[in-house]
């Protein structure tokens, strides 16, 4: 398993060594970069999260956490700033990040929020791989079982599935079997859950 890194994004240098010597005296790995386009130029890959200053040149804190938020999602922040306000670190927290310290934070503060960060990328990367495993349930279904899935998971009876489709109740019920089968269930309520977790319920059609 690969050990986590705390990525350290901050124009401050002699601030970011500081910090950097800190966590790896407490055994962390640590990356440091000097701007948000570093950090986007040599995108970080793997377990981790970032601690990340507000005002820098070029990116700022939050223009960076929206650009890591669509390109590393996996990847907790943590603002660590010594021009925070109430409305950034609110916009901040609104957007994801996971704790907004303010410089200068004590080693346990740092730790701490570190400590969370990390145990939220665990959770988010392993409910990644819990969905992209029920994904791959669907590689094997053909349009049409698609579309009897949608309907049946949102409770529709066979008789309206086969009028919608201009079909028999008898072809539903075939579909539906091999559904059951490709989903590894054996309940409605069981085909259901893993339609609210892929968000099919939440589409219109």
């Amino acid at each position: 398993m690969i050990d986590p890194t705390v990525h350290i994004v901050d124009d401050d240098k002699p601030f970011r060594a500081a910090v950097g010597r800190m966590l790896e005296t407490s055994g962390f790995t640590v990356i440091g970069y000097g701007s948000g386009q570093e950090v986007l130029d040599h995108l970080p890959h793997g377990p981790g999260c970032i601690l990340l200053d507000l005002n820098m040149p070029g990116l700022s804190g939050l223009e960076l956490q929206d650009r890591l938020s669509q390109v590393a999602p996996l990847l907790p922040i943590v603002f660590l700033s010594g021009a925070g306000s109430v409305s950034t670190s609110v916009q901040a927290m609104k957007a994801g990040a996971q704790d907004f310290l303010e410089k200068p934070a004590s080693r346990e503060a740092v730790l701490n929020a570190v400590r969370r960060a990390l145990s939220r990328g665990d959770n988010l990367r392993l409910e990644k791989e819990r969905l992209d495993t029920l994904r791959a349930l669907f590689d094997d279904f053909t349009q049409r079982e698609m579309q009897v899935f949608k309907q049946v998971v949102r409770g529709r009876l066979n008789k309206q599935i086969a009028f919608d489709l201009n079909t028999s109740e008898r072809t539903i019920k075939a579909h539906r079997h091999n559904i059951m089968e490709k989903l590894r269930v054996r309940s409605l309520a069981e085909a259901v859950s893993i339609a609210e977790k892929l968000g099919f319920l939440d589409a219109a059609d």
